[in-house]
């Protein structure tokens, strides 16, 4: 019965890693872009599905296309993709230079860090009502006893405290990596 909670909070940890690593930290990742749309023969797709991006070193990406036709197409979309970084088109690949990043923009990451964790622990919070209803229910329609009620009631407590707990700490690490010079 906790089963679904469970595998939904271990979704919520999955997505808030994925959002976590999508954080420009001053350091190349190749993460930062893989999710950009770029039209490619009149479709939009996302940037992985069209280019290679590699860390060429610890401030600079590397994107081949896979057809250098779209090489300006890709190069438009990420200019176009607010996120700051200007590509520069070399003919063989794009280069993008990660700038190093000002105080203040770290104190703008740390923030957004901190509203992906508020909605991580949304998503636990959900778990946890939903499975409430779903005990709720079984208690009602007398598939479980008031004994084995307050037991799954108390397990997925548990499980909520457990992954507040990870989802807490993901975001002290994260926001000691955006605040480390």
């Amino acid at each position: 019965m906790l089963q679904k909670a469970k595998d939904w909070i271990e979704k919520t940890i999955r997505h808030l890693d994925s959002e976590y690593g999508k954080l420009q930290l001053g350091r190349a990742n190749p993460s930062l872009l893989e999710d950009i749309m770029v039209e490619v023969y009149g479709v939009k797709w996302p940037l992985k599905n069209s280019a290679n991006v590699s860390v060429m070193d610890a401030q600079t990406l590397s994107i081949k296309a896979w057809d250098k036709s779209v090489m300006h197409n890709i190069e438009k979309a990420i200019a176009d993709a607010g996120i700051g970084l200007t590509p520069q088109n070399t003919g063989e690949s794009i280069l993008i230079k990660i700038p190093p990043l000002t105080e203040e923009r770290r104190r703008d990451i740390a923030k957004i860090a901190k509203k992906l964790l508020e909605d991580a622990k949304i998503g636990v919070r959900n778990a946890r009502a939903d499975s409430h209803k779903d005990i709720k229910k079984a208690l009602e329609e007398k598939e479980i006893s008031e004994d084995e009620e307050k037991n799954l009631q108390s397990e997925l407590q548990k499980l909520v405290d457990e992954a507040n707990k990870k989802v807490d700490e993901h975001f002290k690490n994260k926001e000691a990596d955006i605040m480390k010079v």
